[in-house]
């Protein structure tokens, strides 16, 4: 949570915005996933899309392409916004966030990924690590993508998930 002073000098506890990346290979088969290290405060060596928390003077898709490339390496472009999700009891999140993911599409390899991250490594859409080594919801967003491939239906997707 962020504490704020208003103008009023009233202070209240405010939700953080986050952003994801589902990060897709050119033939859009395979996914780019981030192992957390041991050295995050938050959920530490489970697999993630890769992302964070947006920066002052940043919009969504902004912060999107900075962090995949801080956390991976690579650029990407954006596809498209994929989902929204405002639950303020997100599963296995330790910090009230609002939540954007992006659909990705990965560019060039340019840098190294920095020290939050053990590992940057792709997968198949089928063959992605156990929903037990995953952080944050994000297998769910994962299964839901899926889903999309099969049958889509109207993006972005806002609030509670469709699974």
């Amino acid at each position: 949570m962020i504490i704020c002073t208003f103008e009023d000098r009233g202070k209240s506890s405010l939700r953080h915005v986050v952003v994801g990346c589902l990060v897709l290979s050119k033939s859009k088969d395979r996914i780019l996933l981030i192992k957390r290290a041991l050295n995050v405060s938050s959920r530490p060596n489970k697999y993630a899309f890769p992302g964070g928390y947006m920066d002052r003077d940043e919009d969504t898709k902004q912060t999107a392409l900075r962090e995949l490339k801080e956390e991976t390496g690579y650029e990407g472009r954006i596809i498209e916004l994929f989902r929204i999700k405002d639950n303020p009891d997100r599963p296995h999140e330790d910090r009230q966030n609002v939540d954007f993911i992006y659909l990705v599409e990965v560019l060039n390899k340019v840098g190294e990924h920095d020290d939050e991250i053990a590992e940057v490594k792709w997968f198949g859409l089928n063959q992605v690590p156990l929903e037990s080594e995953w952080a944050f919801d994000h297998f769910e967003d994962l299964q839901l993508y899926k889903k999309h491939q099969k049958k889509p239906f109207n993006l972005p997707i806002i609030g509670k998930n469709r699974l």
